[in-house]
């Protein structure tokens, strides 16, 4: 089931409990098609073409598969090539950040969420803040927890939500994560908390995908959020 709308009878109730909202960043608080990544992709890419001395079809192939076996690019380039992770980040995060527009009843619904509002993120925080000041959401949430806080073990690793809680007093059968790549909830929801797939159409968004472990799912996260703020 899909579309915010689906779950206006019951929403209130059902996130009653919940008084911490977890954000994924990219393609998750902004649409997929906006295609954000495509522009990381293209300084990874390049980065990976310097560091290994390869041409672009086999960097791409290195870059897919390190995301898919470790989370994210950047651990596999740790593990197997030593890479210095603040190097990275700064180089394929150097990107225009003109794809994104603010989104004024998504933002409304953001901030009438009861309680603390958190963004969890395998990016790091000064790309996180950029992308928040170019949505409008400067000042919407309390803390971005990053790729650096979590020791750059991404999600869906279980140690980043563990730390996410502990360091931030988070107790996880009150929180609600949300989230548009399937696999990064399994670990919440193994913690307690309540998970939300967005499905907004991102690169292997559904990989892992398993019913188990998500308890909504939504296409488009501004109705959903109004199904559960009342507005």
């Amino acid at each position: 089931m899909s579309g915010g709308a689906h779950y206006r009878p019951a929403m209130r109730a059902d996130l009653a409990h919940v008084d911490c909202w977890i954000f994924d960043l990219d393609n998750t608080l902004y649409p997929a098609k906006a295609d954000l990544f495509g522009l990381i992709d293209i300084k990874m890419g390049e980065f990976i073409q310097g560091l290994l001395g390869c041409d672009p079809v086999e960097a791409r192939t290195v870059q897919k598969r390190y995301f898919m076996e470790h989370g994210t690019t950047l651990a596999g380039l740790m593990r197997y090539h030593g890479t210095d992770p603040r190097a990275f980040l700064d180089y394929v995060h150097d990107i225009s950040m003109e794809r994104l527009s603010v989104d004024p009843a998504l933002n409304a619904h953001i901030a009438a969420l009861p309680g603390r509002r958190l963004i969890f993120t395998n990016g790091d925080e000064a790309y996180a803040g950029r992308v928040l000041d170019r949505l409008g959401l400067s000042g919407a949430f309390e803390l971005i927890h990053d790729i650096h806080a979590c020791q750059y073990v991404p999600k869906p690793d279980p140690a980043g939500y563990r730390s996410l809680c502990e360091i931030h007093g988070v107790d996880p059968t009150r929180a609600a994560f949300f989230e548009d790549m399937a696999r990064n909830l399994k670990p919440a929801k193994a913690i307690g908390m309540t998970t939300i797939w967005v499905d907004n159409g991102s690169e292997a968004g559904n990989h892992d995908h398993h019913p188990d472990f998500i308890d909504y799912e939504t296409d488009h996260l501004a109705p959903f959020l109004a199904a559960i703020t009342g507005e």
